[in-house]
């Protein structure tokens, strides 16, 4: 009763019964016939001005009658051709590049058009009139546009006394958008006051009004020199070492350092204010550029039904975010906590009220329930994140790592190929290469029952993440804030760190790559001490925090590498992946696994799947163990 008398309410408003072309003309009609209105006006002036040119400005050798016949005629026909190149249709922003592109074009075509009705109305104007017209007219409508653009950037402009004067890193096209997008916004927290470049050719760079003032060997006298309080580095493309060499030069000028995101995170949009932030740990560390193949990941993404496990995990939910990207015709969330399908959702689509069929709450321990779910959705591509992953508590509990890791991973493997699953990317880590620990162990065993499910079934192997849940960085920054101290193992100990948002990129990336249960390794860069970024986390702080040495725990290395003994690092289809062969693993071996043996027994049985040859039989095994 409710909705139909609303339905009715809405059905009776005559602002709405108007339809939706009537609703927004007036509103953008009289700004478009000004336009056209602007554009005459300024061909009209031009016709006279080269008509008295062309009679050395003789007002009485002009034929005041002709000349406003053809103006008449000739208003009419820039109209109907500028509208024709969407000059009145609002296709684009008033005075930009593209818009005076299709002036151009209009004009182009109406000066011949002109020419032509000129000779046929008799010779109204001289013909040389017409020619000169058409470019005096050009310069006119364009200079217009240009003065009103000016004018508008102007009034946009923020006030230099009560912004943050900022000196900008980089005058290629990433500071171009962050100077256009901080003085395009008169409530911008920032004012742009200079540049800083160390090309040659932009020593005399101006990019609205903002000038390149040195290179970044000058930083510390521009400054000085401009009064700035903030220096932005302003290249989407610089890697952490570049970041990290110009957030110490800066160090001790007592000025604020911020970044705009990375390539990968802007996605082909424009910098913008909000997109400004403070250098943070992962810029320091993680942040490379990377390439994607965007035509062979929309190729096995977009319009495809795609599931991913553990979809509110740090890495399931970046998975989510970036496949929506590529418009995938289903995206299927799955997960135990409902609270982490709550977040990933809210990211999605700001909405967050959990009435999505495509939100799953499931346990890839049940293997009745993976059986419903994927009846019911169907998946082409799975992106399989979910897993325990923490290392000291996996040493503690082993039979909880052959549960969901082993177990949990095979019972998606068998039900992916009875569901006719046709690409599946297991997500692995480092400690799965010459393993030592329980999560090493189990992570090992995963990477080869995926060898043994099918063609189109890979893992993807890399280190740690930074930002994601339990990684060193969180840990860290909590030790701060509860007063310290920072606990690190080893003086020597290292590690290898990429950001979630790199990580996903790759492994989105290597789902498209052609493999056979091959092991995909993520180029991580060089190892980093932790002592190191400790050091420097405790050195920001507004306090002294102490840093305490603890030992290395069990199962854990003072180096991770990324290669197990012999294997090859070939990377035939992509300079950051390494396609590893993996001996596969029969799935027929896990019943020899007890989760309620002995702690020792158990490990000493995970050890030893770690490192068996290969069955024969492992390339069907999936297949015949889900009939």
């Amino acid at each position: 009763m409710v909705v139909r008398s609303a339905a009715r309410e809405v059905t009776d408003d005559p602002s709405r019964r108007a339809g939706p072309q009537t609703r927004w003309l007036p509103a953008v009609l009289p700004a478009r016939a000004a336009r056209a209105g602007a554009d005459a006006l300024a061909l009209a002036l031009a016709l006279l001005i080269a008509t008295l040119l062309r009679h050395d400005g003789d007002l009485a050798e002009v034929d005041l009658a002709g000349l406003v016949t053809l103006t008449a005629v000739a208003a009419l026909v820039q109209t109907i051709t500028g509208a024709w190149w969407g000059l009145y249709t609002g296709r684009w922003q008033y005075g930009c590049f593209e818009e005076i592109a299709a002036l151009a074009k209009t004009l182009a075509v109406t000066t011949p058009v002109l020419f032509v009705l000129d000779t046929l109305l008799g010779r109204l104007v001289p013909r040389s009139a017409i020619i000169g017209g058409g470019l005096i007219a050009l310069v006119l409508a364009a200079g217009v546009r240009y003065s009103v653009r000016l004018l508008r950037d102007q009034r946009l402009r923020p006030s230099p006394e009560h912004g943050v004067r900022v000196v900008v890193m980089g005058a290629g096209e990433g500071g171009a958008q962050a100077v256009r997008a901080m003085l395009r916004s008169p409530s911008s927290p920032y004012v742009p006051v200079a540049l800083l470049d160390d090309d040659p050719a932009k020593r005399t760079l101006q990019i609205m009004g903002v000038p390149v003032a040195g290179t970044r060997r000058a930083m510390a006298d521009v400054v000085r020199r401009y009064g700035a309080h903030a220096v932005l580095i302003a290249i989407p493309s610089a890697g952490a070492e570049l970041i990290r060499e110009l957030t110490e030069a800066a160090g001790p000028m007592n000025v604020d350092v911020k970044v705009v995101p990375q390539v990968v995170e802007l996605f082909g949009r424009a910098v913008s204010v909000d997109d400004i932030r403070p250098v943070g740990h992962a810029d320091l560390l993680g942040r490379r550029e990377i390439g994607i193949d965007l035509a062979a990941v929309a190729g096995y993404l977009e319009g495809r039904r795609v599931l991913v496990t553990g979809a509110g995990g740090s890495i399931g939910s970046e998975l989510c975010r970036q496949v929506a990207r590529f418009h995938p015709e289903r995206l299927v969330m799955l997960d135990r906590d409902e609270s982490g399908l709550h977040d990933v959702q809210l990211s999605l689509d700001g909405r967050g009220l959990l009435d999505d069929r495509n939100l799953v709450v499931a346990d890839i321990r049940d293997q009745q329930r993976l059986d419903e779910v994927f009846a019911e959705h169907r998946p082409h591509v799975v992106f399989h994140a979910a897993a325990l992953k923490h290392l000291p508590l996996l040493e503690m509990h082993p039979s909880e790592a052959l549960k969901t890791n082993i177990v949990g991973t095979y019972q998606l493997l068998r039900t992916a190929v009875r569901h006719g699953v046709e690409r599946l990317v297991n997500i692995s880590t480092d400690k799965a290469a010459d393993p030592v620990s329980v999560l090493g162990y189990s992570k090992r065993i995963t990477e080869r029952l995926t060898a043994a499910a099918c063609g189109g079934f890979c893992s993807v192997r890399f280190g740690n993440v930074l930002g994601s849940r339990g990684s060193v960085l969180t840990a860290f920054t909590a030790q701060i804030e509860a007063g310290g101290p920072i606990t690190v193992t080893d003086p020597d100990v290292t590690r290898y760190f990429m950001t979630v948002q790199e990580a996903v990129r790759l492994v989105i990336q290597a789902g498209a790559l052609e493999s056979d249960g091959e092991v995909l390794v993520l180029d991580m860069g060089e190892p980093v001490r932790i002592a190191d970024v400790a050091k420097r986390l405790a050195d920001s702080a507004d306090r002294h925090i102490p840093i305490v040495y603890t030992g290395l725990r069990p199962g854990e290395k003072l180096e991770e590498s990324l290669f197990g003994p012999g294997e090859p690092d070939n990377r035939p289809h992509h300079p950051l992946i390494s396609q590893v062969p993996v001996p596969p693993l029969d799935g027929s071996v896990l019943s020899l696994l007890d989760a309620s043996a002995p702690r020792h027994d158990l490990v000493a049985m995970l050890r030893w799947l770690a490192a068996s040859p290969a069955l024969s039989s492992a390339r069907v095994s999936v297949k015949e163990h889900t009939r």
